[in-house]
């Protein structure tokens, strides 16, 4: 296999060999410490733009099954990892790994210490990398003068709205990077969803008279979405139920009034126990976020805690005290696992089925 190299803009060196496209990258690395599912974090939007690294040993022993698709098309920079497996007894396999990130255009690199890696990060912070066929001088100019985007949301969500039908409920999202696995579970109650962008309207929510509201996951800093899309939020929680999960949940605490602290370097994987403040149960999912709630600033909002995490004690839920919102930091699609999160999609679907059907004079006023 052709040797390459990752760099990283501390000027760490790290030798490897080529898989996937034959192409130089830039990106900001991330890890993430999931043992599977590395399809359907590779397509996950939340990913967008960033350099993916795997801790767990090896990847692509399972191929690729496009059913386990996240996103019609994967967004990524780049993929890193210890192995990649090279057969596959995956008898849904279409593709293999290499294969698939030839398709995009996406480039890897193999044989790299993604366990000392992962731990460097953990001291130095998340960093801009590289993926270069020489170490030289000028890759290092070349990443030192990029420019990391900050319209994530942007580029990853749909331009248009569109439908994906169902005889039940009502459901909007507000695409901010949405990944198929929020689509599925809200489509296991025969919701009838409607999918717009990230930058819609309360006029156009408005017009469609929806039962519910879900703000999907996305990439990037949740300070650099517009306010009107906050005003939004404010608008709604109080009479239509609202969910959000990811970002949008990151969104949904901006909009009252909590403070959000940014991670040294961004969580990502699905080992962390999340306790479930009124039961006491105790659940694993799948994770991925860069900034969490400052829990001091919960003090002065109508927020409280559902969801901690059991490893950093940091905020992982809020519910709103006066109003049918809340909202989870990690993802409980379940794409990939484990499965046991799904429950707050049943909640929020038995909240919505409650008030389906109200008074729905107040539109009226917009």
């Amino acid at each position: 296999m052709t040797q390459r190299y990752l760099i990283l803009q501390d000027q760490s060196v790290y030798p490897g060999e080529a898989f996937g496209a034959p192409a130089t990258t830039f990106g900001e690395i991330v890890f993430n410490t999931a043992m599977s599912g590395y399809q359907e974090i590779i397509t996950n939007p939340i990913y967008h733009n960033q350099i993916l690294m795997f801790t767990t040993p090896t990847i692509g022993a399972a191929g690729i099954n496009h059913q386990a698709d996240e996103a019609i098309v994967p967004t990524i920079k780049g993929v890193v990892a210890r192995e990649i497996a090279d057969v596959s007894t995956n008898r849904l396999q279409r593709m293999s790994l290499d294969a698939f990130l030839k398709r995009h255009n996406i480039p890897g690199i193999a044989r790299i210490d993604t366990r000392a890696l992962a731990r460097h990060l953990r001291q130095t912070g998340t960093q801009k990398a590289s993926i270069v066929d020489v170490p030289d001088d000028h890759a290092f100019d070349q990443l030192k003068a990029m420019v990391l985007p900050t319209n994530q949301v942007a580029q990853a969500s749909t331009p248009k709205a569109y439908a994906n039908p169902g005889r039940g409920a009502n459901v909007i999202i507000i695409d901010l990077g949405l990944k198929n696995g929020i689509l599925r579970n809200l489509r296991d109650y025969d919701a009838n969803i409607t999918v717009l962008p990230h930058d819609t309207t309360l006029e156009q929510v408005v017009n469609l008279d929806p039962d519910g509201i879900v703000l999907s996951s996305g990439p990037g800093d949740p300070h650099i979405l517009s306010e009107p899309l906050l005003k939004l939020i404010r608008t709604v929680q109080s009479e239509i139920p609202l969910l959000g999960i990811g970002l949008g949940y990151e969104l949904f605490a901006l909009a009252n009034g909590a403070e959000l602290e940014e991670l040294t370097f961004e969580r990502h994987g699905m080992n962390h126990p999340i306790r479930e403040q009124i039961t006491g149960k105790i659940i694993f999912a799948n994770q991925g976020n860069g900034y969490v709630i400052n829990r001091a600033s919960l003090k002065a909002t109508a927020l409280m805690v559902t969801h901690m995490d059991l490893m950093d004690h940091s905020v992982q839920g809020v519910r709103h005290r006066d109003y049918p919102a809340f909202g989870v930091q990690f993802f409980p699609d379940a794409a990939p696992g484990p499965i046991e999160a799904t429950d707050i999609f049943a909640e929020y679907m038995e909240i919505v089925s409650a008030r389906r059907g109200g008074s729905r004079q107040w539109l009226n006023e917009y």
